[in-house]
């Protein structure tokens, strides 16, 4: 069709146009509409989809999450059957208040058996944690190295947690036997009750 009849073309008589004319005008009327039908709708339903997309994602790497958890949930009880049950064998190591004098006397029968000889054996004040209190000790003993190894040993053995820190060992000066001292501070544990705890720990 000739681009100068294209000009002489009148809107007001569309009906009568040729039909490469009208052919031209409809495809232009629909790329309109489709162009306005996409900006003004699609667009935001588009929009939209890519958002579902991208929560569905995130919902199943959260299932995938918590599917996993759920089927390891009976391993989880069990591994907190398993805790439970060793820090219930720790809190019964743990002396009552009426049994920690005995505690001190075995830790005492303890170096006596190994051969030591005690010069210092001085339980400090008590210091209260969680939901046990620590007691310190500074323990002062004369003996020899198989000696001092034989008293660890023993403290270790007790039925009762006892820890040991601080050792220090030193010659007795001008003794010929080779005498040592060794100085430590051993700490031992008792179980509180509830109503014994500090104050932060039973609000």
């Amino acid at each position: 069709m000739d681009p100068q009849k294209l000009n002489e073309l009148d809107l007001s008589e569309a009906g009568n146009w040729p039909r490469p004319a009208k052919a031209v005008a409809i495809v232009l009327v629909c790329a309109a509409v489709a162009a306005a039908g996409y900006w003004f709708d699609l667009r935001h339903q588009i929009d939209t989809l890519n958002q579902a997309r991208t929560q569905e994602a995130s919902l199943k790497q959260q299932f995938t999450i918590k599917q996993a958890k759920a089927a390891n949930l009976k391993v989880y009880k069990r591994q907190m059957a398993q805790i439970e049950e060793t820090f219930e064998v720790m809190l019964h190591q743990l002396p009552g208040r009426t049994e920690v004098a005995d505690l001190l006397v075995d830790i005492t029968q303890t170096g006596l058996s190994a051969g030591l000889t005690f010069e210092l054996f001085k339980p400090q004040q008590e210091a209260p944690k969680t939901f046990y209190a620590e007691l310190p000790i500074q323990i002062r003993v004369r003996g020899h190295y198989h000696e001092f190894g034989k008293f660890i040993s023993g403290i270790a053995a007790l039925p009762r947690i006892v820890t040991v820190d601080d050792i220090r060992i030193t010659p007795v000066e001008n003794d010929s036997e080779g005498t040592l001292v060794m100085e430590l501070t051993a700490y031992t544990y008792r179980y509180l009750e509830p109503g014994e705890r500090p104050q932060e720990e039973r609000s």
